[in-house]
């Protein structure tokens, strides 16, 4: 498949471009002000209008939205950005589109719990980026959640189990959003992750119909 990684230079989007890569698929990685190690790169920039951001669509089958301004620019990376990324892909022909959140992004009378009181403004972007997505688009849409990003070894085993929250190894992340490309049960859903006991494709298999 030919995929477009919106947030290749960032730490998951660098490592989930160099996996995609290894499956065989051919990949095109965003950048704005900095460029990624890629061998197809184009330049977008999440400020852009929807019309500027169409010709990085063209021949895309797939589109991996992982960008994220780290609280510097919420409003206009994380919401606003992410939208016209979909609106973009959907004007341009593209279906499937894999979005990185944040876990209970859409569960905000969870946003009280552990390091999540920290985060409420992210929390409001991811939201309604998420719900855009859900709800305002007819893109084949897979949401994933993972709690906190960590640079531990990755185990390849993970919990989809949405009780609680967690840690998650960002290979791991990076491992499952590759995984979410092509399973079953993984359409129009929401997948909240975090570090388990099953391997990962088990676990999504496991997944409800």
């Amino acid at each position: 498949m030919k995929i477009l990684i919106v947030g290749a230079s960032g730490r998951v989007g660098y490592q989930l471009a160099q996996a995609l890569m290894v499956q065989g698929h051919q990949v095109v990685g965003t950048y704005s002000r900095h460029q990624p190690d890629l061998p197809t790169t184009v330049k977008l920039d999440l400020h852009q209008d929807v019309s500027e951001m169409r010709p990085a669509m063209a021949g895309i089958d797939a589109v991996y939205f992982v960008a994220g301004s780290r609280g510097k620019d919420l409003l206009q990376t994380d919401l606003n950005g992410a939208i016209k990324v979909m609106q973009a892909a959907e004007q341009s022909g593209v279906s499937r589109f894999i979005q990185l959140s944040s876990a209970y992004a859409l569960q905000p009378d969870r946003w009280h719990e552990g390091y999540l009181k920290h985060l409420t403004d992210y929390n409001i972007a991811k939201r309604y980026a998420d719900e855009w997505l859900m709800q305002r688009t007819n893109l084949d849409y897979t949401i994933v959640q993972p709690g906190v990003l960590t640079t531990e070894p990755a185990t390849g085993e993970v919990s989809l189990d949405e009780t609680t929250l967690g840690d998650n190894p960002i290979e791991d992340v990076v491992s499952l959003l590759v995984a979410v490309l092509t399973a079953d049960r993984v359409h129009d859903r929401v997948i909240m992750m975090k570090q388990g006991h099953q391997p990962i494709a088990t676990a999504l298999k496991k997944l409800s119909a």
